[in-house]
């Protein structure tokens, strides 16, 4: 039952920024802040053991680990910009947003192009001459 924990907490966070954006505004945006990276970092634990149950499940399987840290890499970079896009968004920075977006989406690109090229490879040795 995390999930209400966390959904209360950002239920409280969200209804105390709004009473306190007509007042503050700078204080309600640094609460919405503080309470996002408050949830992240109860979540890194869940994050640590998924992490740990993938490699497993890699190394029982015979693949190589470096593939399976470079996808974990891709998705990491994936929740970060999303994150961070969000924050921004909530700032009112929509523009910033957008180019944090691409370059989340940029840098996925580049360190999935080695695994692409591997699998190419594979699929043009199934292939018979």
């Amino acid at each position: 039952m995390e999930i209400i924990k966390i959904v209360g907490v950002a239920l409280v966070a969200t209804f105390l920024a709004l009473i306190i954006k007509e007042q503050k505004p700078n204080f309600a945006f640094l609460l919405i802040v503080f309470v996002g990276c408050s949830i992240f970092l109860y979540l890194v634990d869940k994050i640590y053991e998924i992490i740990h149950m993938l490699e497993k499940l890699a190394v029982n399987a015979n693949v190589n680990l470096v593939y399976v840290e470079t996808i974990l890499k891709i998705i990491g970079i994936a929740y970060i910009a999303e994150f961070a896009s969000q924050i921004t968004k909530d700032a009112g920075q929509g523009a910033v947003a957008s180019k944090i977006e691409l370059a989340g989406k940029v840098l996925i690109l580049a360190m999935a192009i080695p695994i692409l090229t591997v699998m190419i490879e594979t699929i043009i040795k199934l292939i018979p001459s």
